[in-house]
């Protein structure tokens, strides 16, 4: 049954979307918070439980409906989906919004590919070229293109990994082996890899009539010393996509190609004048509802299958999928 507006409409409701966990939660190891994963690290595995906050130019806005099921569902699905492209870190899911994974200690470097001229951060490939800029990440970029122009290749554009509350920066690959942040044939394996996984995601979203037009991918060393995939991939927070049957259409007319991602915020963001500095504005429900329908859509269109979100208060679900104790019960702990 698809998800009603009525349904969206409920699970705004205080305790229907899932924000921050309780301490009670720290018995499944040492926690650390991302913007929108809560990570929990213990005996060699981690539980990643994925929140519903929603993040934009590194700030955390606020909460979307069922936001953390479809990010969970989707990592999911393509790590099964790419498992023959390159190793990942997932073993299980044990809750619609939780992860068992291989601890792995991570590459400081995201890796990011872009096959499109375009962006509104202040860290994209748009925003440098408009400025004036011709080389973008080590990547000399042809004179005269034009915004959400498809680049000759896809390229690999690495940025720094910042911490919580901080900018992630791009930067080069000469930048990043200068600053002995990664070795040169570290870098160019990963580089490989990432290009591999972008092939593999624009052939499945082809199939599905989207574009997928960049992404970042997040790596990690295991405690064997191998190398895998790690966070998530190919998602709407992670990946930008465009409807491909409407692209020449909306570049003809020089209008901005229709989306199916998380730009929808940044782009009301920047309508309102925010760009990542001071504090953002409050996401009205009509923009929580709408982000929340284009993840839903997301989605179904990648899988093709309908999403069917999970009807209990996510808070009880994890405790008990997980085997998490109450504040205050008595019981021996449990995972």
């Amino acid at each position: 049954m698809p998800v009603t507006e009525s349904r969206l409409r409920d699970a705004l409701a205080p305790g229907r979307t899932l924000d921050t966990l309780p301490p009670e939660f720290d018995e499944l190891g040492e926690r650390y918070s991302g913007k929108v994963r809560e990570n929990f690290s213990s005996g060699g595995e981690r539980i990643i439980v994925v929140s519903d906050r929603i993040s934009a130019f590194d700030v955390v806005l606020g909460t979307i409906p069922f936001k953390g099921q479809i990010l969970n569902g989707l990592a999911r699905y393509w790590f099964e989906a790419s498992a023959d492209v390159a190793t990942n870190h997932m073993i299980a899911t044990p809750d619609p919004q939780a992860m068992r994974a291989h601890e792995c200690t991570p590459v400081p470097v995201e890796f990011v590919v872009r096959a499109y001229l375009t962006g509104v951060s202040s860290t994209s490939i748009w925003r440098a070229y408009e400025r004036g800029d011709r080389v973008f990440c080590g990547h000399v970029l042809a004179e005269n293109m034009v915004k959400h122009q498809r680049l000759p290749v896809p390229i690999v554009t690495p940025s720094t990994k910042a911490a919580k509350g901080g900018h992630d920066r791009s930067v080069s690959r000469s930048w990043l082996i200068g600053q002995g942040i990664i070795e040169a044939d570290h870098f160019d394996v990963i580089a490989k890899l990432s290009l591999a996984l972008f092939a593999r995601g624009q052939e499945l979203a082809a199939e599905r009539g989207l574009l997928l037009v960049d992404t970042k991918y997040e790596f990690g060393i295991d405690s064997a010393g191998e190398l895998r995939v790690i966070d998530e991939i190919h998602t709407p927070d992670s990946s930008r996509y465009w409807y491909a049957d409407t692209y020449e259409e909306a570049m003809a007319e020089g209008k901005d190609p229709r989306s199916l991602d998380k730009e929808f915020v940044r782009r009301w963001l920047v309508a309102e004048g925010f760009r990542g500095e001071g504090t953002p504005p409050t996401l009205p429900d009509s923009i929580r509802i709408e982000a929340a329908r284009r993840y839903i859509e997301t989605y179904e269109r990648l899988t093709g299958t309908l999403f069917e979100p999970s009807a209990s208060s996510p808070l009880p679900r994890l405790r008990e999928n997980l085997g998490v104790r109450p504040a205050g019960d008595g019981r021996p702990k449990g995972r």
